[in-house]
């Protein structure tokens, strides 16, 4: 991973010069995941079942990727200094992605563990502190609303965060070689 460094340091310091763009998109984008969210754990407040909660882990991680895909189509344009655009975004999010992974999957797995690694620095102490080590690993448990909302907020906090991050690592892998310009 240590070639790939170049495209994170380019993808962060692109995030640098255009953090109120892209952290504004990774607003809409968190905001509109969140809903689903929150519905999907809801739906299974008190169910003891691991299947369950197995299930609702998968649907989120899709409707996370969901909203990582469209960022990524919303951010397309700014290492050229344009704004970010939502018409569009997921059908160019979808391609870029796509197109990334092709050209660089090291890079775009490098973008994807730093991320991940930040999101659950963020997220997990708060988590774990509030609902309990086996609340966060398997089934909710009808946990107190209080918990569930410290919960929900660190996991919205961390992807309004690291969502930004990794769509300008992917945009700039599928530019190929305007990481490693820049």
């Amino acid at each position: 991973m240590a070639a790939d460094g170049p495209v994170l340091g380019a993808a962060l310091a692109l995030l640098g010069r255009r953090a109120g763009a892209a952290y504004a998109a990774a607003a809409v984008a968190t905001a509109v995941n969140t809903v689903p969210d929150v519905l999907r754990q809801v739906a299974v407040w008190d169910s003891p079942s691991r299947a369950a909660a197995l299930a609702v882990d998968v649907l989120g991680f899709l409707t996370g990727l969901v909203a990582q895909l469209w960022l990524v189509g919303a951010l397309s344009a700014l290492p050229d200094g344009d704004p970010w655009r939502a018409a569009g975004a997921l059908r160019r999010g979808v391609r870029l992605s796509v197109t990334a992974v092709r050209r660089g999957p090291g890079a775009v797995l490098a973008g994807v563990l730093t991320g991940g690694a930040v999101s659950a620095l963020v997220t997990l102490p708060a988590s774990v502190a509030a609902l309990g080590w086996r609340s966060v690993l398997g089934p909710l448990g009808d946990p107190p609303v209080g918990a569930f909302t410290v919960a929900a907020v660190s996991d919205v906090v961390a992807s309004a965060l690291t969502l930004p991050y990794l769509a300008l690592v992917v945009v700039l892998v599928a530019r190929d070689g305007a990481a490693r310009r820049a």
